[in-house]
């Protein structure tokens, strides 16, 4: 047994040496905090991050100004909950200002089979640390021989982003998941240490416009049809005015049993559908 820990923690040093520049790793390191190292990254060598980063990358002599690199990113998306669990609607464009990157972008993050994130903002944050959230639940499980809870989930990616608040991370996800005698329980974490329980969230540029859709639909006794119908009218309507949105529309039920994709539908093709039942075509 010993000998096998001896090669797995020479095994983590090993590792941790390809992308640790500054310092080498340390032979004597215990692998309990080897296994901990996703989450301590070296970071710049000042007290106020956000000051460096602010002026990191402006001209000389306006370091007070804004910075010269902008992240421009735009998404929506949403969840609410209903008589008969949570939906979870996302579009799928990643966009840089007025240049669309990609429109088969996987917004809804599975965690577990019992828990769905979504990501906004920095696609790289949110992928890495919804992933990373992801084996933290695992371990929890193994651990403690039950699922985690939604909220304990949540506090877990919250804690997380709240440490590196500050240093340039961009996020703001929704946490779903159904919980044993507890039932759908969704929340939403950002990037700025909030962290709120809610029946129903819109993130995203075109956040705006999916409220104004999901507020006028909403009940909380609806079929799933109903439900899922509202997810998807919310999302296209948002694609339609906001232009960092947009490719497909995909439909997410959380339940008792754990969460199922229910679709995924083009903008385009909804456009029409919805246009030919208005009587407009």
């Amino acid at each position: 047994m010993a000998l096998a820990l001896s090669n797995v923690s020479t095994a983590f040093g090993k590792e941790a040496s390809k992308h640790d520049r500054r310092r080498k790793a340390d032979p004597e390191c215990p692998l309990s905090q080897m296994m901990d190292m996703p989450m301590n990254f070296m970071l710049p060598g000042t007290n106020m991050p956000d000051e460096f980063l602010a002026g990191a990358f402006a001209g000389k002599g306006e370091k007070d100004s804004d910075p010269s690199l902008k992240f421009l990113h735009g998404t929506t998306t949403l969840g609410f909950v209903y008589s008969g669990g949570i939906i979870i609607a996302v579009d799928s464009r990643a966009s840089m200002g007025s240049y669309i990157g990609s429109q088969t972008v996987k917004k809804c993050i599975e965690i577990t089979p019992y828990l769905l994130g979504t990501m906004a903002g920095g696609a790289a944050d949110c992928m890495f640390w919804e992933r990373h959230l992801g084996r933290l639940c695992r371990l929890y499980e193994l651990r403690n021989k039950e699922r985690i809870t939604t909220a304990a989930a949540s506090k877990l990616l919250h804690n997380i982003m709240y440490s590196y608040k500050g240093y340039g991370l961009s996020m703001g996800t929704m946490i779903a998941g159904w919980d044993k005698g507890l039932g759908p329980n969704l929340y939403y974490c950002d990037s700025e240490g909030t962290r709120v329980k809610g029946q129903k969230f819109s993130v995203g540029s075109g956040s705006p416009y999916a409220y104004g859709v999901l507020d006028q639909g909403y009940k909380f006794d609806m079929t799933l049809e109903e439900a899922c119908d509202l997810g998807r009218r919310s999302i296209y309507h948002a694609t339609f005015r906001d232009a960092m949105s947009g490719g497909r529309v995909s439909v997410y039920h959380v339940n008792e049993g754990g969460w199922d994709k229910i679709s995924m539908d083009d903008v385009e093709g909804l456009h029409w559908k919805y246009a030919a039942e208005a009587g407009k075509i």
